[in-house]
């Protein structure tokens, strides 16, 4: 993969400063350790730093056509680039490389904008035509699950882009302000998604989307791609699955470097590995991270499908380390990010990286097939609300506002949050799921003057408009749909981006191939959920691969004993962080004492302590200045 930036300004009469973009460029020389490149035209330049994966001499970016009129900067791979390659060479294109960037460079040649709904990948691009010379276009383009970061401001000079938001900030046109919206959007969600970033003026294209710009007028983004709203899809067999499965990892597969994959005990990385093992000439590379904590440690497992598959298996068991927090993850994400899964995912990419230049992953299986144990209590609670009706409903939300909060408590004690639910739209009852905090407990944190100012803001409404966009009768798709448009590409996919560019390492997510996902993601609610678990379709398919260990197996997900991290190792560095958070953002006796009760066990807060010990740190690391206005 590879990181790109550029400018283009609005005074035709200005040429940019080369030294500026390739400045710009640097800050993300972590995406693109092996080369470097700068294209300018007339108003106009590209920047890119290059991981080479495909055609390692001639790939060199960016990108010109035949005249120098038209250039790119690609953070791709494209899986049909041969196809596609074989298609404009009879239509009379030229390459001067075997890159599959090239491709895309005369696939815009011939298709213009809609070039993208061509293309199988992932991939962000910046592309700059100069042949009107009174008004030159920019287009950039974004894959369609959003697997590959792409942003923009539009600035009193003219526009400016780049893969990580600090490649923007180097050039110097937006103010290093955090969105006072985007304050509450984190605390309450844990991370910034949306078309607005974290960072004043600057915004994230979304996916499946192309932002087209010519000189003095406004950015105009059009979506050439989305899952189907209006209809579900019939069943799927299991050897459909299976060929479907089979025929994604392959072409993830292609590569000029060393390719491995990470392993854990779960059913899609298990998934992802087993298919690659009967696709390898040569022994498989497999990469795992386990924890001392056992009920978080999946080592046993992977270690068991790496020895069936005879795959070269690497290993790491982690321990807590403050300073990947306070020191090496804040630069990274520049964009402040909760997830505490960050940290094992920077060291399995790290580790990996030893090793391997690509590795597969097994991401989006638990959105495409309902993995998540959320979707199973969702589906429960629709059905419990169908049967209760009106009135049962209401009495269950009346006992669920009276019912105390009981983190201390054995789990079957804890109910407040179920009976709460029930007397919620299943909208609102999906979205405390997929939040760590709700509206009000994150105001109460925050200073009277950020509160004022956040009086008309609710972020469940970005949340809601994703919801509601499935005119289908299946609440589990349309909890589905909206993962797809918010948590999936704005935290699963922003944290793998980030953990593996951080380390100069390709990760490729097959269960995303968009081929994948519009086949399966869309099946019905009985085809993902039965009884108490969820990827029925993807797990009975797998049945004469994986081991019933794996697919019947207690799902742990790739997490940190972070109560225990914030309890012991990681409290002074905690407690460090609320004392230097800005007074005119928090409320510092609110913190304490948030602090003070996890200490003492009586209410778990670790994820919130977690995520203002990550956002201190961002705040350092950036130089942020303080709130917009």
């Amino acid at each position: 993969m590879c990181g790109l930036c550029g400018v283009s300004f609005d005074d035709l009469s200005r040429a940019p400063d080369g030294a500026r973009v390739l400045a710009m460029a640097r800050t993300i020389a972590h995406r693109g350790p092996d080369d470097e490149g700068l294209w300018t035209r007339g108003s106009s330049a590209l920047g890119f730093r290059r991981l080479s994966i495909i055609d390692l001499a001639g790939g060199h970016q960016p990108i010109e056509n035949e005249s120098g009129e038209i250039a790119i900067a690609i953070n791709c791979e494209i899986y049909n680039f041969v196809e596609l390659r074989d298609e404009l060479e009879r239509k009379g294109h030229r390459f001067k490389t075997r890159s599959d960037s090239e491709v895309v460079l005369h696939l815009y040649e011939e298709h213009g904008e809609r070039c993208a709904e061509r293309l199988v990948g992932m991939y962000a691009f910046a592309l700059i035509d100069v042949r009107d010379k009174a008004r030159p276009r920019v287009l950039l383009g974004r894959d369609r699950l959003g697997i590959k970061p792409m942003y923009f401001a539009r600035t009193a000079e003219g526009l400016v882009w780049g893969s990580e938001p600090k490649t923007i900030l180097e050039w110097g046109s937006t103010a290093r302000e955090l969105r006072p919206e985007k304050l509450l959007d984190y605390l309450v969600q844990g991370y910034v998604g949306g078309e607005d970033s974290a960072w004043t003026g600057i915004q994230r294209l979304p996916p499946a989307s192309t932002l087209s710009w010519r000189p003095g007028e406004a950015p105009q983004i059009r979506r050439y791609w989305d899952l189907p709203t209006d209809r579900l899809r019939e069943p799927a067999p299991p050897e459909e699955i299976l060929e479907q499965l089979d025929r994604v990892v392959a072409d993830h597969m292609v590569a000029d470097v060393p390719l491995g994959a990470f392993l854990s005990g779960g059913i899609d990385s298990t998934a992802v590995v087993t298919s690659m093992a009967a696709r390898s000439r040569s022994a498989l590379i497999a990469c795992s991270v386990g924890f001392r904590e056992k009920d978080f440690d999946e080592l046993d497992l992977a270690r068991a499908t790496a020895l069936r598959l005879g795959a070269v298996h690497h290993t790491e068991v982690l321990d807590p380390d403050p300073t990947l927090a306070t020191e090496v993850l804040p630069w990274i994400y520049d964009e402040p990010l909760a997830d505490p899964s960050t940290v094992p995912s920077y060291l399995v990419s790290k580790m990996a990286r030893e090793h391997v230049t690509v590795a597969l992953s097994g991401d989006g299986g638990d959105e495409i097939f309902a993995g998540y144990r959320r979707y199973v209590h969702d589906l429960a609670e629709n059905r419990l609300r169908g049967r209760l009706g009106a009135a049962g409903v209401s009495a269950a939300a009346a006992v669920g506002a009276h019912y105390p909060k009981l983190d201390w408590a054995p789990r079957f004690l804890r109910a407040k949050t179920f009976l709460s639910n029930l007397g919620r739209t299943p909208a609102q009852a999906y979205w405390r799921s997929v939040t760590q905090l709700d509206r009000e407990s994150a105001l109460e944190l925050l200073a009277p003057d950020v509160v004022r100012r956040l009086a008309s803001h609710d972020p469940f409404e970005n949340f809601e408009r994703f919801y509601a966009r499935p005119s289908v009768d299946d609440p589990l798709y349309r909890a589905q749909y909206a993962d797809f448009h918010t948590y999936l590409p704005d935290q699963i996919l922003a944290k793998a981006d980030r953990a593996s560019m951080g380390v100069s390492l390709e990760v490729r997510p097959p269960l995303l191939d968009h081929r994948f996902v519009e086949r399966f993601a869309p099946l019905p609610a009985r085809e993902k959920v039965r009884g108490a678990r969820g990827k029925h379709a993807f797990r009975e398919a797998l049945r004469s691969r994986v081991p019933a260990e794996i697919l019947d197996g207690r799902k742990r997900g790739f997490d940190t004993p972070l109560k225990r991290w914030i309890a012991g190792p990681l409290r002074g560095a905690v407690a460090e962080a609320l004392e230097t958070l800005p007074e005119d953002w928090f409320r510092r006796d609110v913190l304490r004492a948030r602090l003070a009760e996890h200490a003492a066990g009586a209410r778990d807060h670790g994820r919130l302590l977690w995520s203002l010990l990550v956002l201190e740190h961002w705040r350092r690391r950036h130089c942020v200045r303080g709130l917009s206005a």
